[in-house]
C-alpha cells in the first residue's frame, strides 16, 4: 500500500538522541522502516535508546557536539544520509537581569553554534543527498511568546528560525529542504528536575485549549512528515505544535 510518510529505505541522523524529543523521533523514524544514526553525550542513556529501535541496521554515535574534535569524528563515521534532526538542546531558566556572556555563550553553543556548524560540515563532506530534508527543534519561545527568565533560550531559539530561512533559500537549489518543528511544552526529563512543583505544572497545563501538554512522539510524528516524500514541497516552514497555545 502506498504510504507517502514512509521512511523506508532512509539513513537518518539524530542528534540529542539520548532522551526526550530526540528519544522519540529515533524510535518512531525506526518504526517508519529508517535506518537511524543516534547521537548523544550520555554512553547508557544512548545505549538505552539503541535498545528501543525497532529493525536493524541502525547507528549509534558518542560525540559531544561542543568538542571540535567530537564533531569531526562524528561526520567521519556518518553514512550518506537522507535526513538530519537536530534535537540536542539545553535550556537556563535565568531572568534577565542575571545574564551574563558566559551563561549566554554557553548555551548559544548548544543550541545555536552546534547545530548549525554540524550541518555545515555535513554538507561540506556533500554527506546529505539531494533532495534531503533537515529539521531543526525550534519553540514557540522566542518565535511566538516567551516566558518569565527564558530570554537566553528564547534567543536561541529565535536564531534558528531566523538561519533556518537563509539555509532553506540556499540549499534549494540542491532540493534540500529545511524546516523547524515549534512544540509548545512538552513531557521531557524537565519534569522530574523539580524546577515546578506538580500543583503549578496542573496549573499551567489548563492554559492549552487542549489541556495538556504534548508528548515527545507527537514532535516525533511531526518531524517524520517534514522528513518524508509527504512534505517535498515544504521548507524554510516552522511547523506549530502547541496544543493551542499560541490561539490565546
Amino acid at each position: 500500500m502506498f504510504n507517502p510518510f514512509s521512511l523506508i529505505g532512509k539513513k537518518i541522523l539524530i542528534t540529542g538522541a539520548s532522551s526526550g524529543i530526540g528519544r522519540a523521533v529515533a524510535i518512531e523514524c525506526s518504526k517508519m522502516g529508517a535506518s537511524v544514526v543516534i547521537n548523544g553525550r550520555n554512553v547508557e542513556r544512548l545505549n538505552e535508546t539503541y535498545r528501543l529501535l525497532v529493525g536493524g541496521n541502525h547507528l549509534q554515535i558518542i560525540a559531544d557536539l561542543n568538542d571540535v574534535e567530537n564533531v569531526e569524528g562524528l561526520v567521519s563515521e556518518l553514512p550518506v544520509l537522507d535526513g538530519l534532526v537536530l534535537c540536542a538542546g539545553i535550556t537556563d531558566m535565568v531572568p534577565y537581569q542575571f545574564i551574563n556572556r558566559k551563561k549566554l555563550n554557553d548555551i548559544f553553543s548548544i543550541n545555536f553554534f552546534s547545530p548549525v556548524i554540524l550541518t555545515k560540515e555535513i554538507l561540506k563532506r556533500k554527506l546529505l543527498v539531494n533532495k534531503s530534508s533537515i529539521v531543526f527543534i525550534s519553540s514557540i519561545s522566542g518565535t511566538l511568546c516567551t516566558s518569565v527568565g527564558s530570554s537566553m533560550y528564547s534567543a536561541t531559539k529565535g536564531a534558528i528560525n531566523g538561519m533556518v530561512k537563509g539555509m532553506a533559500i540556499d540549499l534549494a537549489p540542491k532540493q534540500i529542504r529545511v524546516n523547524t518543528v515549534q512544540p509548545g511544552m512538552i513531557k521531557t526529563a524537565f519534569f522530574d528536575e523539580g524546577t515546578l512543583t506538580n500543583e503549578q505544572l496542573l496549573v499551567d497545563e489548563k492554559k492549552y485549549p487542549l489541556k495538556r501538554y504534548g508528548l515527545p512522539e507527537e514532535v516525533a510524528y511531526a518531524i517524520i512528515y517534514l522528513l518524508s516524500d509527504a512534505s517535498v514541497w515544504v521548507t524554510g516552514s516552522n511547523l506549530l505544535i502547541d496544543g493551542g497555545f499560541t490561539l490565546l
